[in-house]
């Protein structure tokens, strides 16, 4: 068991009430999981206030508590150490208690609006092929030398991406490769990781129902490479407009990718269609079994982070070109009868639905039709279910509004934000089918031989969220079972 003086190194301290030598159990920021000697930490969060609940930590058996303001009474025989920050405490707290295990192995940062769980998940297939073991943190699935964790959030929190990295470390993985989102780093999740590369994919309209602005969004995005060490690297678009501003201040050596430009990495397209990408990566030219530009951009990036790791060019290149994506991102299957095309794709934000829709466009061979399904998910930022409405309705021949994962919302609700912006042209092309399995049902049923349906917005996730309950659904099994049902 480890003392708390220990674990408090390079916290930084306002004030301290009792014993700095009282020992610790474990680190907690739920009340609800407190033990005997376990450590509580009040965090400020978006939902409640972790200071609220300090007595009911002490009830449960909490020894030491962390908190930016006292409690009005302290109690007896606890100690309580004041900090500017606890939610930055926290992390550098289960730094110290798991034994600072980003240090032990070499921790790939990829953040961006899009692409973040395609390239960790990449890294990770191809590392793994190249003979090491490794670790992912992901959206979809938490992987520790190719056993399976259940993912809960894109980024865990700070204590529980230690404690994770503390088993790949045990494990024996010599590297970790993570999706960090922007809401990891505003709220200091990623606090006391040491780094050994970060990768920035791109960035548009996404969270400002969390950030306000997109200035705000793009600030935090960057606060991760400001954050990266000299001895670091860190890998940029310098096809999106905002590439080279992230990499603005970081200590980290500076890369870029690109297929526009002039880059370290740079990619050329020489056919895009569904057996995949034939493209140069840096004058090779490669077959990859990946469908369009926006995962030549992965494969960009991902091919840039590998080199700099010090692995041999032709072979990344020989182990990409075999690997496949993340679950739920572009996968399709094609109708036994009438060749129908069927992709589900995680596509949410407008600028996500926008690639993909114009890389089915660019699939296509003759006269299909695109049908698309999508929603907008509840109690998440409102602001994009016109665009994302628009554009569904811009690059399809038909869209079919339906719900995403409502959560506490009027389902109904969502679908009128999304309308409300349609202009005269896409008000002829939409329907609305609030029911999600009966929107997918009602695409095959207007579908002709050898038309391309997405169905949009969900991806890997198996389940629906509505009031609250988590109910199981699954666009691709659905997609498979109406294909059955309907004959197709």
């Amino acid at each position: 068991m480890l003392i708390l003086q220990d674990i408090l190194y390079q916290v930084k301290i306002r004030s301290v009430n009792g014993n700095i030598q009282a020992p610790v159990n474990d680190l907690q920021i739920d009340s609800r999981k407190i033990g005997k000697s376990s450590c509580f930490i009040a965090i400020r969060g978006v939902q409640a206030d972790g200071h609220a609940f300090i007595g009911k930590a002490i009830e449960s058996g909490a020894a030491t508590i962390i908190c930016e303001e006292l409690p009005d009474v302290l109690a007896d025989g606890i100690c309580y150490v004041q900090v500017e920050n606890s939610a930055e405490a926290a992390g550098t707290m289960a730094a110290n208690f798991y034994g600072q295990p980003s240090m032990k192995l070499k921790l790939i940062g990829v953040t961006g609006t899009n692409g973040k769980t395609t390239v960790a998940t990449l890294l990770y297939k191809l590392f793994t092929a190249l003979g090491y073991d490794c670790g992912l943190l992901s959206t979809v699935q938490n992987m520790i030398a190719g056993r399976q964790i259940e993912a809960t959030h894109t980024t865990p929190d700070a204590i529980s991406i230690n404690a994770l990295l503390r088993n790949m470390v045990d494990a024996g993985c010599s590297y970790a490769f993570m999706e960090v989102s922007s809401h990891a780093v505003h709220q200091h999740r990623i606090a006391g990781l040491h780094f050994a590369g970060g990768i920035f994919t791109n960035i548009s309209h996404d969270h400002l129902d969390y950030h306000k602005t997109f200035d705000e969004y793009i600030r935090v995005k960057k606060a991760f490479f400001d954050g990266l060490a000299a001895s670091a690297f860190a890998i940029s678009n310098l096809d999106d407009k905002r590439g080279s501003v992230m990499l603005q201040n970081t200590a980290a050596v500076k890369y870029f990718y690109s297929l526009r430009s002039l880059a370290e990495f740079k990619g050329k397209i020489l056919e895009n269609g569904l057996t995949g990408l034939v493209m140069t990566v840096n004058d090779q030219e490669v077959h990859f079994r990946l469908i369009g530009e926006f995962n030549a951009y992965n494969l960009l990036a991902v091919y840039g982070a590998a080199t700099c790791l010090g692995e041999d060019r032709h072979e990344v290149l020989r182990c990409l070109s075999v690997l496949s994506g993340a679950e739920g991102r572009f996968e399709y299957l094609v109708s036994p009868v009438d060749k129908i095309i069927g992709i589900v794709d995680y596509a949410h934000t407008p600028d996500a639905l926008e690639n993909v829709l114009k890389t089915i466009h660019q699939l296509r061979k003759g006269d299909e039709r695109v049908i698309t399904v999508v929603g907008c998910g509840g109690d998440r930022d409102k602001t994009k279910r016109p665009v994302m409405g628009q554009a569904a309705c811009d690059l399809s021949d038909k869209a079919i509004f339906t719900s995403d994962n409502p959560r506490s919302e009027d389902p109904q609700e969502i679908l009128k934000d999304m309308e409300a912006g349609l202009t005269t042209a896409a008000r002829r092309k939409y329907i609305s089918v609030v029911d999600r399995r009966e929107a997918i049902k009602t695409a095959f049923s207007l579908a002709n031989p050898g038309d391309i349906i997405l169905i949009a917005g969900k991806g890997h996730e198996k389940y629906q969220e509505i009031k609250g309950v988590k109910h199981h659904f699954d666009d691709k099994e659905e997609m498979e079972r109406i294909m059955e049902e309907q004959g197709r």
